[in-house]
């Protein structure tokens, strides 16, 4: 499903997040963004999913959902949201009950879910048995079941150490290399933004306005750690960000 920002602004009250933001994500690409603490990344999550609604402008949905989707539009948060007293399993065929989808049925898409997540050995545990990053896995299996048409990831990663970080990424691209997916993801982690993102939104400071869409050319099954042309990339996006902090400075000592 394609998915367009038209002139997004946001203010609450007199306090101006976004201003002016227009964006196309393309169904089958996961798009980046990354800017400033403070420049509006999560509102504009929001906005896409429906949470909220922006002061001006639009999101639009640009073509139907996928066959078979129950969730057009599905959360990934930083915290993994399980429910401590519920499996692998329980935690995963908590959407699909929403949906009246038990049973065989169910046990199905489930199984398929943890095959792709290499849980499949870990479906009775419960949360507290699992790392950090296997409760991420749980938390992308759940979301993949519904079948969603995006995937609203809002810095998955952040609570991991950089280890493991490293792995999901892998999981990552492994899945949408295996059936490409949708995705706007979120990160303050420029190295997992060249790593994941086919374009990376660059936000300026607040007010948040598109500083720059860098296009990341390079396959996702391609990408490797050291890669140079990802070295460049990140060099780049420093560069834009090093800027925005300096221009943020700049206004403090002028006031």
């Amino acid at each position: 499903m394609d998915i367009r920002l038209d002139a997004i602004s946001h203010s609450y009250d007199d306090f101006e997040v976004m201003r002016d933001i227009s964006l196309d994500i393309s169904s089958g690409q996961i798009v980046c963004i990354v800017g400033p603490s403070g420049c509006g990344k999560s509102t504009l999550l929001r906005f896409i999913g429906g949470l909220e609604r922006p002061s001006r402008g639009r999101v639009l949905q640009l073509s139907e959902p996928p066959e078979g989707c129950l969730n057009p539009l599905t959360y990934i948060f930083q915290d993994f949201a399980l429910l401590p007293w519920r499996s692998v399993s329980g935690n995963i065929s908590l959407v699909l009950d929403d949906h009246g989808i038990r049973g065989k049925a169910a046990q199905g898409i489930i199984d398929d879910v943890l095959a792709r997540t290499k849980l499949t050995d870990f479906a009775k545990a419960l949360p507290k048995q699992l790392s950090g990053g296997m409760k991420q896995r749980v938390a992308i299996a759940r979301a993949l079941a519904v079948n969603p048409a995006v995937m609203l990831m809002d810095e998955p990663l952040s609570a991991l150490d950089s280890q493991t970080r490293e792995l999901l990424m892998d999981d990552l691209v492994e899945l949408w290399s295996r059936q490409p997916f949708t995705a706007v993801y979120v990160t303050h982690n420029l190295a997992e933004a060249v790593r994941l993102g086919h374009r990376v939104v660059v936000l300026s400071r607040r007010p948040g306005q598109i500083r720059e869409v860098v296009e990341i050319d390079k396959p996702l099954a391609e990408r490797e750690f050291g890669d140079a042309d990802l070295d460049r990339a990140q060099k780049h996006l420093w560069q834009l960000m090093r800027d925005e902090a300096r221009a943020a400075d700049a206004e403090l000592i002028n006031v």
